[in-house]
């Protein structure tokens, strides 16, 4: 299992017996979705996962999804039917007009920036509504330019503007320190615009005594454009295609989707790639044919992970959409693996980034079967994991929150051990001898971080071909 699957955990799915055949079926991450839930209602599932991973014998990640300054409508009295053309009032008053459709609405941030011409997307881009005028009520004029239908708290976007609102609302400052004590593994912050965002939610982490991952979930188009200075501070990156598609022009998405996951591949920062991948196993046994290349490219685009909404929370076929998933992206890695040029140069010149491409090759020229890293941060596994080796990359490391977030890393195998008197290189060398999996006669390649004796890590210095 080279590409990561990430489940969403909700009722479909949400039991001891049905998380542990997600887990079997491929699963390596579990997502908490903080928009519908808090951490007392999530006890009980991660108790169940620490659980499982036990039984299991193999890592299995917690994460927490924080809900973000998500924009909503108000509660209406039942569904709204708009068809293209009829006018209606949005805003925070009640309707005078008792003969046009009414809208509750009182972000005071949105509607002051409101003018004259903007378009609003509602309910993930389905219904476009057009401002035609302000009202002198503090509500808006607008005619709908399709025919849809408006439930209770939909979301509403505003395409190409530049609304300030901080991506961690008081609600999700309250869920990530609970989070903290619930014992998540990572968090992923919703609609990131810069990287004071993820700085403010790492101070938070940090008020906690513990230092896990960061997930930028780009969901806004001025995020996208701040990309290179995001990527200097976040840990791992969502490619969020259900709001960013709202936020951005359709067409442009995919292109889109390519450029942010070559720019974390080239800086080593793992890329997870989500929304509506295999939408229609919510109801169906098996997916559509736009859906299939949909995963397998974004397998072949360098995706570390890739990501089940729907289909795993409230769908009809969990175990069986991770089971096509996985099958989906076993047939998409080896097609990247033929690939002439999945060992490209560092486009950089750090020396760690060199020895991990020296490692690849090495490894590619023995025919080694395997790569071994010692790795206390988990940088040395990153940077393996970037250059896509055909080699399975086995990470040792005695840091648990290093052990549990390596699972976002593609085709990283990650291994708990003890800290203790050796060096880096010969806690490398234990392992593949006692490692039943190796046998004798197979060459391997290891790369270590070997401090001279009393100094502390300081990065990966060595690359060694062994041979068991």
């Amino acid at each position: 299992m080279k590409t990561k699957i990430i489940a969403t955990v909700g009722p479909a799915c949400n039991s001891p017996e049905k998380l542990k055949e997600l887990a079997q079926a491929g699963v390596s991450i579990f997502r908490l979705n903080f928009s519908h839930s808090d951490a007392a209602s999530f006890a009980p599932i991660v108790k169940t996962i620490r659980s499982l991973e036990q039984e299991l014998g193999r890592p299995l990640t917690v994460l927490q999804d924080l809900s973000g300054p998500k924009i909503r409508i108000g509660d209406l009295p039942g569904p709204l039917t708009i068809a293209y053309g009829d006018k209606i009032i949005l805003g925070p008053a009640p309707c005078a007009d008792k003969g046009r459709a009414y809208i509750p609405f009182d972000k005071h941030e949105v509607l002051d920036s409101l003018e004259t011409g903007d378009v609003l997307a509602l309910a993930d881009g389905a219904l476009q509504l057009l401002v035609l005028e302000k009202l002198s009520d503090k509500n808006f004029l607008l005619e709908s330019k399709n025919n849809g239908i408006v439930t209770s708290r939909k979301g509403l976007a505003l395409p190409g503007k530049d609304i300030n609102l901080p991506a961690l609302t008081e609600k999700d400052k309250k869920d990530l320190r609970e989070g903290m004590v619930l014992g998540v593994d990572a968090v992923a912050l919703s609609f990131v615009q810069t990287p004071e965002d993820i700085l403010e939610a790492k101070a938070i982490i940090k008020e906690s005594a513990r230092n896990i991952p960061v997930i930028a979930k780009l969901e806004r188009k001025n995020a996208v454009d701040r990309l290179p200075d995001i990527l200097k501070v976040v840990d791992i990156v969502m490619v969020a295609r259900g709001d960013l598609g709202v936020e951005c022009p359709l067409p442009t998405l995919p292109s889109m989707q390519k450029r942010i996951i070559k720019a974390c591949n080239d800086r080593s920062i793992p890329v997870i790639v989500a929304t509506q991948m295999l939408l229609s196993m919510v109801n169906n046994p098996s997916p559509t044919r736009a859906e299939t290349t949909d995963v397998a490219n974004a397998v072949l685009d360098g995706a570390d992970c890739v990501m089940l909404s729907e289909e795993t929370a409230m769908g009809s076929y969990p175990v069986e959409t991770v089971n096509f998933m996985r099958r989906i992206t076993h047939e998409a890695e080896a097609l990247l693996l033929e690939r002439a040029n999945r060992l490209e140069l560092p486009e950089n010149d750090v020396a760690s980034d060199f020895l991990s491409y020296s490692a690849c090759l090495l490894a590619e020229k023995v025919g080694a079967v395997a790569l071994v890293a010692h790795s206390m941060s988990g940088a040395a596994a990153r940077n393996l994991s970037a250059r896509r080796p055909r080699q399975t990359i086995f990470i040792l490391t005695p840091d648990s929150v290093v052990f549990r977030a390596l699972n976002f890393s593609w085709g990283v195998r990650p291994y708990l051990i003890r800290e203790d008197a050796l060096g880096h290189l010969e806690r490398s060398e234990n392992f593949i001898v006692n490692f039943e999996d190796f046998k004798l006669g197979d060459s391997l390649v290891i790369t270590a971080g070997q401090p001279r004796k009393g100094d502390p890590p300081k990065g990966t210095n060595l690359v060694k071909i062994y041979r068991k």
